[in-house]
């Protein structure tokens, strides 16, 4: 072998093992999480526990046009004696006018400084500590709890004294644009069967934001005040450290509706920037804490951290699979390509398979010959990443809202 052979094997190497890593970590979650739960949506180990007090917190900024109807569903799908709170949030509309008509207690809070999710909730929280509940669920404005759910969070929680999280999914009507449909497809890979598996490995489940319960005694201290576009993300990592690996409950199940084709692009930048800067910091930190403390719900968190979002991540395998392809040719050993195309093989047809069991209830088949062109739309978000992650935290408009500017997000 010539000295250029052995160098282009070298570059071969460096550049297939980081993604020979990433591949395989998606393929264990998947092939752990792929078999449904038995009974999903009928857990008997999960009924109430002498009917703690609950309280669901709903951060809401300017959700005028939804809030009546989310409190009106959830009212119904609750327990008896439940208190809602809803914390509208720097609104200029009549959400906390709407929200008090609907039945819910309502606190308005006022601060440009500090804007986002995790404020708000840490000022919902301070006004609960007056009179603290057994377990607070956080709930989006534009969610819905499936029945029988509020209570199955609340008695998994108090039970197991952890954060319970629920199957957060996004449905479209079935006309709805592909990118819409893949983009739900990819949200169900991620917070259903990659969370399934990585819950079945031994990690942490991921805190997605809504549809998560916390014991009181947790949530009274929990870091939330904070402006991380991914705030929920690094509110499960700040716990998972200290103790309390949050559980996924997936018979529990908390939903909404997709946003349109237009605000699905400035969503999908907001959470996959959030994600990307939040497992930078944390998921190198998080694998070597859990070989030092023989925690399995850190490392295996650490390790799904540090793999990119679905779309990025095929999108960069195939790229190295075409350098590799072309170092091969020019004479580098063939063993890194041949062993990056066959984990992104398997993980190719592990992702079909997923669609067959649980994705074609939000992906025609017609969508999901078009997920070559969805990774090309997802090229700015990536183009954006390179420039600077996304530091604002911007509200996703609502189904049939108009756009309305929001001089605070200037």
């Amino acid at each position: 072998m010539t000295v250029l052979e052995s160098g282009l094997s070298v570059i071969s190497w460096l550049l297939a093992i980081p993604f020979i890593l990433f591949f395989t970590i998606y393929v264990l979650e998947l092939i752990f999480g792929l078999r449904r739960t038995i009974n999903r949506y009928n857990d008997a180990s999960t009924t109430a526990v002498d009917k703690p007090q609950l309280a669901i917190l709903i951060p809401a900024h300017n959700e005028g046009s939804i809030i009546t109807q989310t409190i009106a569903v959830l009212r119904e799908n609750v327990p008896p004696q439940t208190r809602i709170l809803v914390v509208a949030d720097n609104c200029s509309d009549n959400t906390a006018d709407l929200a008090r008509k609907a039945g819910a207690k309502v606190v308005k809070r006022s601060d440009d400084n500090n804007r986002g999710k995790g404020f708000a909730l840490a000022f919902g929280r301070d006004q609960l500590a007056n009179d603290p509940p057994d377990c607070v669920i956080i709930l989006d404005a534009d969610c819905t709890l499936a029945k029988g759910t509020a209570a199955k969070l609340a008695s998994t929680a108090i039970k197991k004294s952890v954060p319970v999280q629920a199957t957060n999914l996004i449905y479209s009507a079935a006309e709805a644009p592909p990118v819409v449909q893949i983009s739900n497809f990819a949200m169900l890979v991620k917070n259903l069967v990659r969370q399934r598996g990585m819950t079945r490995l031994g990690g942490a489940a991921l805190l997605t934001g809504t549809g998560m319960a916390f014991p009181w005694q947790i949530f009274a201290t929990a870091p939330l005040a904070n402006s991380d576009l991914a705030e929920d993300l690094a509110l499960g990592i700040a716990i998972t450290r200290q103790g309390y690996a949050p559980y996924f409950l997936e018979s529990a199940g908390v939903s909404s509706e997709a946003a349109a084709q237009e605000d699905t692009l400035v969503q999908r930048t907001r959470w996959e920037h959030g994600f990307i800067t939040t497992a930078r910091r944390h998921a190198i930190p998080l694998i070597a804490s859990g070989i030092s403390r023989f925690s399995r719900s850190q490392f295996f968190l650490g390790l799904h951290l540090i793999v990119p979002p679905l779309a990025l991540l095929m999108a960069m395998g195939m790229g190295i699979l075409l350098v590799l392809a072309c170092t091969t040719f020019w004479g580098s050993t063939a063993l890194p390509f041949i062993l990056l195309l066959m984990i992104v093989t398997a993980a190719l047809l592990l992702t079909i398979a997923a669609w067959l069991m649980e994705g074609r209830k939000v992906l025609s088949f017609g969508a999901l010959i078009r997920i070559p062109l969805y990774v090309l739309w997802k090229i700015p978000v990536y183009l954006k990443l390179l420039r600077g992650s996304e530091n604002r935290w911007i509200r996703t408009r609502r189904s049939g809202e108009e756009v309305i500017p929001d001089p605070t997000n200037d």
